[in-house]
């Protein structure tokens, strides 16, 4: 079961930006032989840091996850904003690598010898709470190096860089850790997610600069691991429409080429992401294309695709729509917290979603299933029967963010009872400190009338918005839940403006629960169709 839902291969040779209008926040990516993989952050959703595979840089689909589960008890709870932040993806002597920063639990790595199989258990290679956006580096010698950025939230201060030496088989520090750039000194405030290269015996560090919303791309070069670097910008947001062009992965093709992954916040949905053209001057690079007399790069909206040589290129985009007639989850689907035992089954080509005891806000709930929005607008169908569902369970629909809206279907004797519901959660440093909901009883529906319950939920742009104090316009996007007990005549449940999840994308996805911890009722989704 497949939907174009956003493909950016114009089929002409050329390509359209973004590559994906997806959440797959800050990417980075390798080229092995003719394959390119890609990563990307995952928070406390699991499981944890999607790999994604494309042969020509354009056209991508997830094929894989590093971890099955976030490292660390406290996330069998959403624990929102946490987990996994900007991960690291190398190739090194036939071994794959993924290193990430959890801000407060420290410095992970994975590896294995296939990135299509099971990866390795994550090893916490620097214990302790403030580093973020960790990169391994090997350099000719054999010798290894590890650069990072902090987070204030977590250590106090920011816009800083360090490196240290690593064992060469990525599984331990070595050494002493040396502040290598401070961007507070020179313009370069909130400078993060360092990415490390070498050429012509130049060491390169990629990292973006000024905020993700409204900066720019930095680089760094130095003859020498430790410093000292000089810095250039290399790409500006400039006249496009691409705000904050962000932290990313330099890639090159086997014909040479050069080209440059990044991310562009877009509010609502996202970090989505795009791919920029490359070139050198004077040993400096320039992101995306340089208008004359600059010299750095501004992005580009369409272009040509990648010259990745005579390979088989299939035309291809992550999976949204599901039936459920495999084995197992397909790989589009994240629970809100790391999943547990008997939270679902997969029979008679449908999914079974068991009533989870329920003792926190809908927002809090670990056992939500989600996806990420997959286009600027789209509508998501999901067919449920909810005739199985014992007294006091429910089962519904969720528009997850920040605030967040959901309709739930809740039995009462021999009804169901339809409710709107919407959150918000109130940060305090960190975490929430609390989280509102309200709801609004909808009529009630014969239980008879539950076989086929089909759940509509709309996005459209309907604007656009200025978010302080970034003086940026970004997308307006109204959030629709709509209800039919026919799959014909839709009932208005509620509407809201679509608020991000705390620097996730706003995502969909269904659950089931109920306040009795005895229940055995279930809810069966037959599908989940997505169009355009």
């Amino acid at each position: 079961m497949s939907s174009n839902i956003w493909n950016s291969d114009l089929g002409d040779g050329n390509y359209r930006n973004p590559i994906l209008y997806a959440d797959y926040s800050d990417p980075d990516a390798i080229r092995v032989g003719e394959d390119y993989f890609m990563i990307a952050s995952s928070f406390s959703n699991a499981p944890g840091l999607p790999l994604l595979h494309s042969k020509d840089l354009v056209n991508w689909k997830v094929v894989n996850y590093i971890i099955h589960e976030i490292p660390e008890a406290r996330y069998d709870q959403p624990t929102h904003g946490c987990g996994v932040w900007a991960p690291a993806i190398r190739y090194h002597k036939g071994i794959y690598y993924v290193c990430f920063p959890m801000p407060d639990e420290g410095i992970y790595m994975s590896t294995t010898t296939d990135p299509f199989g099971t990866w390795s258990k994550p090893v916490n290679i620097r214990p302790g709470a403030g580093w973020i956006d960790p990169c391994p580096f090997w350099d000719e010698d054999g010798r290894a190096y590890l650069v990072a950025g902090v987070a204030k939230s977590r250590i106090g201060y920011k816009s800083v860089l360090h490196m240290v030496e690593m064992q060469p088989d990525g599984m331990g520090l070595i050494g002493e850790e040396v502040k290598i750039f401070d961007g507070n000194e020179n313009g370069q405030e909130t400078i993060e997610g360092p990415k490390m290269y070498k050429r012509n015996g130049w060491y390169y560090i990629f990292a973006p600069a000024g905020g993700v919303k409204i900066g720019w791309q930095t680089v760094l070069r130095s003859r020498n691991v430790f410093g000292p670097y000089e810095y250039k910008i290399v790409m500006r947001q400039g006249d496009s429409p691409v705000n904050g062009p962000h932290q990313g992965a330099w890639v090159d093709t086997v014909t040479g080429e050069d080209w440059f992954i990044h991310f562009q916040d877009v509010y609502a949905a996202g970090r989505i992401t795009h791919l920029q053209p490359m070139s050198w001057k004077e040993d400096w690079p320039v992101i995306g294309v340089a208008k004359e007399g600059n010299d750095y790069g501004e992005p580009v909206l369409e272009y040509k695709k990648p010259d990745v040589g005579e390979v088989h290129i299939e035309r291809c985009e992550p999976a949204t729509s599901d039936n459920f007639t495999g084995n197992k989850l397909g790989l589009q689907w994240q629970w809100n917290g790391n999943q547990k035992e008997g939270w679902y089954e997969l029979a008679a080509e449908s999914l079974r979603l068991y009533a989870m005891h329920k003792n926190t806000v809908y927002g809090d709930m670990p056992n939500l299933l989600l996806q990420k929005w997959p286009a600027p607008e789209f509508t998501c169908v999901t067919k449920m029967d909810l005739t199985h569902l014992t007294e006091k369970d429910e089962a519904g629909v969720i528009s997850m963010g920040v605030k967040y809206g959901l309709i739930t279907f809740r039995r009462n004797g021999d009804k169901l009872v339809p409710f709107y519901i919407e959150g918000v959660q109130k940060y305090g440093k960190i975490l929430p400190d609390t989280t509102e909901e309200t709801e609004k009883k909808l009529p009630e529906i014969e239980l008879a009338q539950a076989q086929e319950i089909c759940v509509r939920y709309t996005v459209k742009q309907i604007g656009k918005q200025d978010l302080n104090p970034s003086e940026k316009e970004f997308p307006l996007d109204q959030v629709t839940i709509e209800y039919s007990v026919d799959e014909h005549n839709y009932q208005m449940a509620g509407e809201m403006h679509a608020v991000p999840g705390r620097w996730v994308g706003v995502k969909n996805g269904v659950f089931c629960a109920s306040v009795n911890k005895e229940s055995k009722g279930y809810a069966v989704i037959h599908n989940v169709e997505y169009y355009r």
